[in-house]
């Protein structure tokens, strides 16, 4: 057989080849809610805990009921990962400490995110997170998130638009593969308007204790409060799952936010 003759059927095997439909169904489905589900401009930022001393005594009541879940976790093998995010100032932190209180500190992990390091920064953004997972039993618990991809990444151009727009799905996958082994997992938004945002801030310059949560970082995001909220309510529109939701918490109150908080993370770890 000539050299051309078997140039010419090597081409024809190629392109019938290609021609061939790739059979495999989709591994994941991303059972995403509507858009418009969930909206900036429809949370009640006026819930406040009228009567300060019953919510205390509430809250410390629903720490004693986190803890007790935290055990059955522990003891059925159960991993949960919660997500903190929101405005600067909105207390992510105060949160976190009021949900871990009476928690067992070998049963769980907080992770405060900021910036990635450099060896962190030379892999895909996702790998940071992934390897920060909890174990069976263990319950996650991050201050800040892969999310940062499509919010500050995104608004202060560290990410261009091909890769935040790509990020939504990447995000969906990574998610849907903890949950399919059984990960619980809930999300939260703690919401607050600009005015209490700028008591916090001028709270925090005066405070010479929390003065170091307060910088030039954070006096720039305000000034993009809308080009944030624009990205907050993508967010909401392509990754708000039922098997990993977003969770709006109304957070000008923060008896009120915590609260709320608590009994949401409770209501998870007891499913």
């Amino acid at each position: 057989m000539s050299k051309d003759k078997r140039g010419k059927q090597a081409k024809a095997k190629a392109k019938t080849r290609e021609k061939i439909p790739d059979p495999t169904p989709e591994a994941f489905e991303f059972k995403v809610h509507p858009p418009g589900t969930l909206r900036l401009d429809e949370v009640d930022l006026s819930a406040a805990a009228e009567d300060k001393k019953k919510a205390d005594q509430e809250i410390v009541a629903l720490q004693e009921r986190v803890y007790a879940a935290q055990i059955k976790n522990h003891l059925s093998k159960r991993t949960t990962v919660f997500v903190f995010e929101g405005w600067d100032a909105a207390g992510k932190g105060g949160a976190i400490k009021r949900l871990t209180a009476l928690m067992d500190p070998r049963g769980y992990k907080v992770w405060p995110i900021a910036a990635p390091r450099e060896n962190e920064a030379a892999h895909n953004y996702l790998w940071r997170f992934a390897v920060r997972m909890p174990e069976k039993g263990e319950i996650g618990i991050f201050d800040r998130s892969w999310y940062g991809r499509v919010l500050v990444e995104r608004v202060e151009g560290f990410a261009d638009q091909d890769a935040w727009t790509r990020a939504y799905d990447e995000i969906n996958a990574f998610e849907r593969t903890l949950t399919a082994e059984g990960v619980r997992m809930a999300k939260f938004w703690i919401h607050l308007d600009k005015k209490e945002q700028l008591q916090r801030f001028r709270a925090r310059e005066d405070d010479p204790i929390k003065k170091w949560k307060i910088g030039p970082d954070d006096w720039r995001n305000r000034d993009k409060w809308d080009r944030y909220a624009t990205a907050v309510e993508d967010m909401f529109d392509r990754t708000h799952r039922p098997d990993a939701p977003w969770i709006i918490i109304p957070g000008n109150d923060k008896r009120f936010a915590r609260r709320a908080i608590l009994e949401a993370c409770a209501r998870v770890l007891e499913r």
